[in-house]
């Protein structure tokens, strides 16, 4: 028995001997020159992330077509109120039935931006235009401003799109700050209405210049609505008067009455009330104006209607254009047929493979190990070699590699990894620890140990 075992030793150490050359060598990274080229390894620091940054490159860049909207560069301007109609012809009468109906004198509250209305971004600066907000630029018109749209936003450069419609200058000016800030732009900025086209009112009949008067943050009376309409113009003041449609309802104030009572002229007038100065008491000559009138706003409403629909149609028709070209952006990525730029993943990480350089930024270390890598692979990995494998592109130097090691045996290291930028074409190599090369190299020689024994005694 004993002769036997020492037959079986001797086969065993002839064995392992006649295996060395098949045993299990494991992938490093080593300085110096071979015959694939010269190797530097550079340790990863503050200082040396900084170097390896300074590479250059320019990431990918996605089509045009996913930087524009649909209401890029549309919209319909607001429509006019067209020509006011001839008033009545004046006639002989009476103070006899002329009452004094005056309408209440409500409060109209604080002034809301509405369709039409021009806003200003204004800054600090004696230029006072947007111009000088960082990653604006004004609208480059006489107006220097926004003209509220048909769907109540303004769409400002590099921030889209904003409803304000409805809101006071104050909400508005909220608002704004809010998407301005969203889009990391400098909100130091006031807003401003410079001109007040949403809330009209019109005056006609015996005035001198009879028209339309825009209500603004300061609330109209029917004294200065009178007055901005070149003052009445009136032979008889006993038989005059002056009558407001507001909501379906006449309202009727004599001149008589007007100029006696103070609070009379300080009436408010609302955005949509029609004033008319008769010269007689015959209330169906003023019926027939305010007739007019709503047929006139009628006629406005309608074309304006028409034309949201033209621009919905519009478009609903661009945005289906967008769409299909980026769905057929998307395929061709998805089919691999977009050119892209890759870093490589090997050696002990989760998932050994290519990641994709995203578009339009740049991406970290920290990126590619832990997006699709998974990080390091804690049971076969060695946290002290990591490496990020980068070719030069200096002719001079052909075949020579960088490879930039970082231990984050320490896990503050990975700071550093978060901000060590990739190139395209990097590889990312992560080599094994000890236990790890010595066990790959026991399961190697394993079989070895089993079958030598065997195959001497079989002999």
């Amino acid at each position: 028995m004993r002769r036997i075992s020492v037959a079986l030793s001797a086969l065993t150490v002839v064995g392992l001997l006649s295996g060395c050359s098949t045993i299990y060598r494991s992938p490093s990274v080593q300085a110096g020159v071979s015959d694939a080229g010269k190797v530097r390894v550079v340790a990863v620091t503050p200082e040396t992330v900084m170097v390896a940054n300074r590479a250059p490159y320019q990431p990918k860049t996605l089509p045009s077509v996913f930087g524009i909207s649909a209401g890029s560069g549309a919209g319909a301007s607001p429509r006019g109120v067209g020509t006011l109609p001839n008033p009545p012809s004046t006639q002989d009468g009476s103070r006899q039935g002329l009452r004094l109906a005056p309408p209440p004198n409500v409060d109209p509250g604080p002034y809301t931006i509405g369709t039409g209305d021009v806003v200003v971004l204004s800054t600090p600066s004696t230029q006072g235009t947007i111009a000088e907000l960082s990653g604006l630029l004004a609208a480059q018109n006489s107006r220097n401003g926004y003209t509220v749209q048909d769907d109540g936003s303004i769409n400002i450069p590099d921030v889209g799109r904003v409803r304000i419609s409805g809101l006071t200058v104050d909400e508005a000016e909220a608002l704004l700050f809010q998407r301005l800030v969203e889009s990391q732009i400098d909100p130091t900025f006031s807003l401003e209405v410079s001109e007040f086209n949403s809330r009209r009112v019109s005056v006609g009949g015996a005035v001198g210049k009879p028209g339309v008067l825009p209500i603004t943050l300061r609330p109209l009376t029917l004294g200065e609505a009178l007055s901005a309409a070149g003052s009445v113009s009136v032979a008889d003041i006993d038989i005059s008067s002056v009558r407001i449609y507001r909501d379906g309802t006449m309202y009727q104030i004599p001149l008589e009455d007007l100029y006696s009572r103070s609070e009379l002229q300080r009436l408010n007038l609302l955005a949509g009330d029609s004033v008319f100065v008769d010269t007689d008491y015959d209330l169906s000559r003023a019926e027939r104006y305010f007739a007019q009138q709503i047929q006139l706003q009628q006629t406005t409403l309608a074309g304006r209607q028409a034309a949201i629909d033209e621009l919905t149609t519009a478009l609903t028709l661009r945005r289906a254009d967008l769409n299909e070209r980026r769905e057929n952006f998307t395929q061709a990525l998805d089919l691999d047929a977009v050119e892209r730029d890759y870093v490589y993943l090997s050696g002990e990480v989760r998932t050994q493979g290519r990641y994709t350089l995203p578009f339009e930024r740049k991406a970290s270390l920290a990126d590619a190990l832990f997006d699709t890598g998974g990080g390091i692979a804690k049971e076969t990995g060695d946290a002290s070699e990591v490496y990020v494998l980068r070719a030069s592109d200096d002719i001079r130097e052909f075949g020579a590699v960088t490879a930039w090691h970082l231990d984050v045996r320490n896990a503050a290291h990975l700071s550093l990894a978060s901000k060590f930028e990739l190139r395209p074409d990097d590889i990312v190599f992560v080599a094994e620890n000890p236990v790890t090369r010595w066990s790959r190299v026991v399961d190697q020689i394993t079989p070895s140990l089993i079958t030598a024994p065997i195959n001497a005694i079989s002999d």
